[in-house]
């Protein structure tokens, strides 16, 4: 969830990793993100964008019109990026997943994206009641309404379950074969709890497949 300083933590993050080896490509994982701080959005969408629009939102008010520029604090540029959306990505993860999507910095990967574009602001009656009304909606770059429309992936690609193949059972290894010797014991080595990057990879369709476009991106890019 995109919280006040999601911004500067993407943005460490980038530093950090770039500092131990060469960037070729970033996955944008925004699915089941629900939204958030629209300045975090701003911010976050800032890193990749060198100018124009980010967002924008127009309404009933007076004071509901509103746009969000892109500066020149860019960290990362030219690397290929990908976005993963879902039905879960709502508000400000539309809002980044439409940004980059309108400046053509990114490509969208996944699914239909929930549509929660709407500015609500809350009205206050009394002391102890308030009232919520819709007053303005958010409109991406080129003028598109996230509001029931949501973001429309480039690439569709449903989440599917990766199933591993059952292994062959005439193809035998040592531990098959009868009085074969065992692995000494180290019981200095336990086994962790967290998984392995290549298992979250295996096991995640979506993400295996972003990455694999990645690098064929990749492979291209170095061809003469």
């Amino acid at each position: 969830q995109f919280q006040a300083d999601t911004g500067t933590e993407v943005r460490d993050a980038i530093d950090a990793l770039s500092s131990i080896t060469p960037l070729h490509g970033l996955v944008i994982d925004l699915r089941n993100n629900p939204g958030g701080v629209l300045q975090a959005a701003v911010a976050l969408s800032d890193l990749f964008i060198k100018e124009g629009i980010i967002v924008y939102t127009e309404g009933r008010l007076e004071n509901a019109a509103a746009t969000f520029r892109a500066t020149e604090s860019v960290v990362i540029d030219g690397v290929p990026l990908i976005v993963l959306v879902n039905e879960g990505s709502a508000s400000a993860s539309e809002i980044v997943a439409g940004a980059l999507q309108d400046h053509q910095r990114a490509l969208v990967m996944g699914t239909r994206t929930f549509g929660k574009g709407s500015v609500q602001t809350i009205l206050q009656l009394t002391s102890d009641k308030a009232i919520k009304l819709t007053t303005a909606l958010y409109f991406t770059p080129n003028g598109r309404s996230i509001q029931a429309e949501g973001i429309i992936p480039d690439l569709w690609v449903d989440r599917s379950t990766v199933t591993k193949l059952k292994s062959n059972p005439f193809r035998l290894q040592e531990r098959d074969l009868p009085g074969h010797l065992n692995a000494p014991s180290n019981d200095a080595a336990e086994p962790g709890s967290a998984q392995e990057p290549a298992e979250v990879v295996g096991n995640d369709y979506q993400l295996n497949q972003a990455l694999t476009l990645l690098k064929g991106l990749h492979i291209l890019a170095e061809k003469p």
